[in-house]
């Protein structure tokens, strides 16, 4: 079981970081790149199949066919923090190496998002205050550690919740 649950966390953890990596530096390359939140979903979503594959691959080849929920899931929510762990820290190595920067564009691109979307006044402010809140946790490593969990680990536990929901199956008698 560990064999099959660092292989595919790995292999999601690097499809989902080479999406991540991509989006960064087309970002930072194109002042007209829009962050994408499709190219980001995308990626996720194609790292996140391996939680399913892994979770089949173990209840198909070394369990007999037949897998609990609860062994499901555990496998599944392993994977899933290993691949977002692998994101973590790729980002971390981003940020911190190549991208100290991006809070202050983020912000300003956020702002003149909000600005062409037509908000004015109170609501311009309100998401001033909001991007200078971010900024602010952004100063923390621990905060942008758990920012960036945030973002990706709780969509891999619903991808192992509904994995494990999908291929449970009990022993044949």
């Amino acid at each position: 079981m560990k064999k099959i649950i660092i292989t595919y966390g790995l292999i999601a953890g690097f499809i989902v970081t080479l999406f991540m990596v991509y989006g960064t530096f087309m970002y930072y390359s194109n002042p007209d790149f829009k962050p994408s939140m499709v190219l980001g979903f995308t990626g996720m979503f194609i790292a996140f199949t391996f939680v399913f594959l892994g979770i089949r691959n173990f209840r198909d080849k070394q369990n007999g066919g037949a897998i609990t929920f609860g062994n499901a899931f555990k496998i599944g929510a392993l994977i899933s923090i290993i691949a977002s762990s692998c994101y973590v820290a790729v980002w971390l190595v981003e940020y911190y190496a190549f991208f100290p920067d991006f809070m202050d564009k983020y912000t300003a691109l956020e702002l003149k998002h909000a600005q062409e979307s037509g908000i004015t006044g109170a609501e311009l402010m309100a998401k001033q205050q909001e991007m200078k809140t971010y900024a602010e946790w952004y100063k923390n490593p621990i905060m942008v550690i758990l920012m960036t969990y945030a973002e990706i680990l709780p969509i891999g536990l619903v991808i192992a919740l509904i994995s494990s929901l999908i291929l449970k199956k009990k022993q044949n008698l």
